[in-house]
């Protein structure tokens, strides 16, 4: 399971010319969902996202997590974060989790990650064609990967 987390100043999503998600201050959180994925790579990765120390404290210093400031958290899903390049320019998917094994854990995700910031989370919806705008603060983006912990 992989995350691309950006601290935002806003982020919305919209689908067919409509909005259907606005976050304030926090965090926009692309989540692809790779095969073999399961409940203990989702718990550890939800942990680490919800515990990210990426926004300032009164010095300025990154210090504080997004419960600290009272930051939203908005989850999209986004299966190309499990593409492979290695062979020519067409990038493969096979990595990415088919939906009916994605979904789950995504919907978990959202519901993990609500109960750890102790607040809703907003989504896109998935599989739909979105557009993800953000103002991105910082900027800051970080990348974590269940597969690769450090």
């Amino acid at each position: 399971m992989r995350a691309v987390i950006q601290r935002v100043r806003e982020a919305s999503v919209s689908i067919g010319g409509s909005e259907v998600a606005r976050i304030g201050p926090g965090m926009l959180v692309l989540l692809g969902v790779e095969i073999g994925d399961d409940e203990a790579d989702l718990e550890w990765l939800c942990g680490k996202i919800a515990r990210l120390r990426i926004h300032a404290d009164a010095e300025g210093v990154m210090n504080l997590d997004v419960t600290q400031v009272r930051g939203e958290v908005m989850l999209v899903s986004q299966f190309t974060l499990h593409a492979s390049t290695v062979k020519g320019n067409r990038p493969s998917y096979l990595r990415a989790a088919r939906p009916e094994e994605a979904i789950p854990l995504y919907l978990r995700a959202k519901q993990l990650l609500s109960e750890l910031v102790g607040r809703p989370v907003k989504t896109g919806e998935f599989g739909a064609d979105m557009q993800v705008a953000l103002v991105n603060d910082g900027p800051v983006t970080i990348i974590i990967d269940s597969q690769e912990r450090e």
